[in-house]
């Protein structure tokens, strides 16, 4: 399984654990390792790779881990020997990804079989993300929604639109809810959703102000990653250095958590968030979530995809004891099965998967974006990962071989200065620019 940032590698891990647990598998969590096949993680090296904290924090292990650039990576498909390969990539990873692996596979007849999807809920680039994912033998849709619209793109530019299959997130899971003491509110920050200064500063302000009117309960500002860390998306104003600038500091019933998503629902009574996927686990749970309105319901912050969910609400309706109640036909389509049906949801993609395995051959990977289909556009998404527009390696290709002793220490040192440089740039230094130039 390759991943390029914590989240993926949370939804490209449990997947490929969900793809080849038996068929009664039992709970949403990953099967025990004495009964898993062995999965072999590889994390695509850049911007967003995960820091060892931030893997812990995921709680998805792997047996082998590697950190790899795309050449590499594609060496060790070439050399080595899988039956399944999940792709949890940005889209123009993965299609490089699959070119890539059709040029290292060509001839070969007994070739992996490749799975890809998204990480959450997919409310953006719609279009441009599915026809990147296409020519992987399985792309799994989230929902039956997702799976309706995944069909009708490939159908409408006239790909092959069999490999869509409907499952569900494959982290949801855990208990039902039930009310605790003292009740307890969880807001789930984004890194780049809202993305203004002035959106981030309202929410939070009206996050404090929740709290101040009710010193009874506790309330808890779940983010994602600590200072310098990154995540799928770019955060340019983290909630730590907006918290530092409330007036007076923050209430005592209000405090920021980090951790994993399930052990903090594990202790909310209702969740708050903008748009994102933490909200469908809520909702899994039947805990009491609210999709906020405060800054709009836009397609840019995602918040749109939840209309007719019955979950959308301002702070004042919550500081006044609102309390959400989901639409259930709503639920239903988004593959959030509360009423125990998630166990079955990814019988489906099993059954395709072990159709796949059992064909004597297997034809080769053959992506809707080809030079022909897309000369203006395929090549330049390849060759950023230094691959022909055939999927071939492109001549100065990073080496594949694995530096020891010395060398990796000094590499490693390099990589970690070179990724901390650009986190720097990023949180400090681009907005700095950006209110100069706005003078």
């Amino acid at each position: 399984m390759l991943a390029d940032s914590d989240t993926r590698w949370k939804w490209g891990a449990l997947t490929a654990h969900r793809l080849v647990a038996a068929a009664d598998g039992g709970p949403a969590d990953a099967p025990a390792a004495d009964s898993a096949p062995a999965l072999d993680g590889y994390l695509l090296r850049g911007r967003a790779t995960p820091t060892p904290r931030q893997l812990t924090e995921v709680g998805v292990r792997a047996d082998t881990l590697r950190e790899v650039t795309g050449s590499e990576f594609l060496a060790a498909l070439r050399e080595g020997t899988y039956d399944v390969v999940v792709l949890a990539l940005v889209g123009g990873g993965v299609q490089a990804m699959l070119h890539g692996l059709a040029h290292a596979w060509r001839g070969r007849s007994r070739r992996p079989v490749v799975v890809t999807g998204y990480v959450g809920v997919v409310y953006e680039k719609l279009a441009d993300g599915l026809l990147l994912r296409h020519g992987a033998d399985v792309v799994l849709a989230n929902s039956r929604q997702d799976a309706e619209r995944f069909r009708a793109v490939y159908e409408g530019v006239g790909a092959d639109a069999s490999s869509v299959v409907e499952t569900a997130l494959p982290f949801l899971g855990g208990e039902p809810y039930r009310p605790h003491t003292p009740y307890t509110v969880v807001f789930a920050a984004q890194p780049s959703v809202p993305v203004t200064r002035a959106d981030r500063t309202h929410l939070l302000g009206r996050l404090v102000r929740h709290a101040q009117r009710h010193p009874d309960r506790e309330v808890l500002l779940k983010l994602r990653s600590r200072p310098g860390e990154h995540t799928t998306h770019i955060e340019e104003l983290p909630y730590q250095k907006l918290v530092q600038k409330v007036p007076g500091g923050l209430p005592p019933n209000l405090r920021l958590v980090y951790g994993h998503m399930g052990e903090v629902l594990d202790r909310t009574d209702l969740l708050v968030t903008v748009s994102s996927t933490a909200a469908l686990e809520s909702l899994h749970r039947r805990i009491p979530t609210a999709i906020l309105t405060d800054v709009g319901v836009r397609e840019t912050l995602g918040n749109h995809h939840f209309i007719g969910s019955g979950c959308l609400a301002s702070f004042d309706q919550l500081d006044a004891g609102h309390a959400p109640v989901p639409d259930a036909q709503w639920l239903a389509r988004q593959g959030v099965a509360a009423d125990g049906a998630y166990e079955r949801a990814f019988d489906a993609a099993r059954e395709r998967v072990t159709e796949l395995l059992d064909r004597p051959r297997r034809p080769p990977l053959a992506p809707y974006y080809t030079p022909v289909t897309a000369p203006g556009y395929q090549p330049g998404i390849l060759a950023r990962h230094h691959l022909a527009p055939d999927g071939a390696p492109l001549p100065g290709a990073p080496a594949s071989s694995e530096a020891t002793g010395v060398r990796r220490v000094v590499r490693g040192a390099m990589r970690d200065a070179a990724r901390g440089a650009y986190r720097h740039g990023v949180q400090r230094v681009a907005p700095v620019i950006r209110r100069m130039g706005e003078l």
